[in-house]
Formats: structure tokens, sequence, C-alpha cells
């Protein structure tokens, strides 16, 4: 799989969301922005996400996925904290 099909994945299934993702083939890395993460515990955020490939995972063509999953608020302030730092 590639990082763009991982992307397609997740937009897919949480519409209206904003993924970036990067990866080797089998093991990528998340990054998920979307209003529907509003009120939920970080779990509960991953479990949105993990949902969108649980496919994928099943049948071997997507080994780990690293999730920061964040409402546009909590990504707002995120980035503010690494551009400071």
């Amino acid at each position: 799989m590639s990082p763009d099909e991982v992307k397609q994945l997740i937009e897919a299934g949480i519409p209206g969301c904003e993924a970036t993702v990067n990866g080797d083939g089998s093991h990528f890395d998340a990054i998920v922005v979307s209003p529907d993460f509003e009120g939920l515990s970080p779990v509960k955020k991953q479990q949105m996400v993990y949902g969108t490939v649980t496919d994928k995972i099943t049948s071997g063509e997507l080994h780990a996925l690293s999730i920061k999953a964040y409402t546009p608020d909590e990504w707002e302030k995120a980035r503010e904290l690494q551009i400071s730092s």
C-alpha cells in the first residue's frame, strides 16, 4: 500500500477529515484532523480511524498504523506549540 492509498481510505471513511499519511509500504504514520472527533476520548478517535482501514489490516496489506487524531482546535494548538518550540 502507498501512503496515498491509506489517506484515501481514512478520508473516505471519515468524511470531512483531513489526513496526512507517511510510511514505507506496510508501516504508516497518520495525522487525522476532523470535527467529528469533538468530545471523543483519544482512544475513541483512534478507533474511528482504525475502523477505516480494518479490512487492510486484516488482509495483511497494512501492517502497522500509528495515529495522531485531533479536532481542528486541538490541531491548531498542536501546530502553535510546534512552531514556538
